[in-house]
């Protein structure tokens, strides 16, 4: 059979350990023809969710015209923005490849999970920690296109800078 699904969900650093900047800016879609975008919608309309709540997407595929996608990624991950050291990780990444199985992704698809008790986002001063859905498509000819959207989990207020006068 052509088709298979990967789906991970959970301790996946070995898997997801690469570079924010290079999975959001391919390189291999310097000069494309194709300008793919994903729009998708979130079970919530805030984009807030708690800790074990589940998170639902649905998203549509626009722009692929007639070029033949090989596989399509899916996946929920935290990553870190700021000073020191910036870190990425999965909670949920799962690889669709084969024809039968992209079939079922694109240009309509759907996923849910349920999220961890922690990291909790964050807006600090200093260190940041966001959440985000991703949707990334691989095309016969090798170009791939990322899109990324951002989402809460937990309420934690943003941090104050201490030169801030206290209200």
């Amino acid at each position: 059979m052509n088709d298979a699904a990967a789906t991970t969900n959970g301790d996946t650093k070995g898997l997801a350990r690469v570079s924010r900047a290079i999975a959001a800016a391919s390189p291999a879609l310097a000069g494309a023809t194709v300008s793919p975008r994903v729009v998708l919608q979130f079970d919530h309309a805030s984009r807030i969710y708690q800790p074990h709540e589940s998170l639902g997407v649905r998203y549509r595929v626009e722009g692929i015209d007639d070029e033949k996608v090989r596989a399509v990624e899916r996946s929920a991950v935290w990553y870190t923005e700021g000073k020191g050291e910036e870190d990425l990780e999965a909670h949920f990444f799962e690889r669709l490849f084969g024809q039968d199985a992209v079939a079922t992704a694109v240009p309509d698809g759907s996923f849910a999970i349920v999220l961890p008790t922690s990291p909790l986002s964050y807006e600090g001063v200093i260190v940041k920690v966001r959440w985000c859905v991703r949707v990334r498509i691989f095309f016969e000819g090798g170009k791939d296109f990322v899109s990324e959207h951002v989402f809460e989990v937990g309420q934690i207020p943003p941090a104050r800078n201490r030169r801030e006068p206290l209200a």
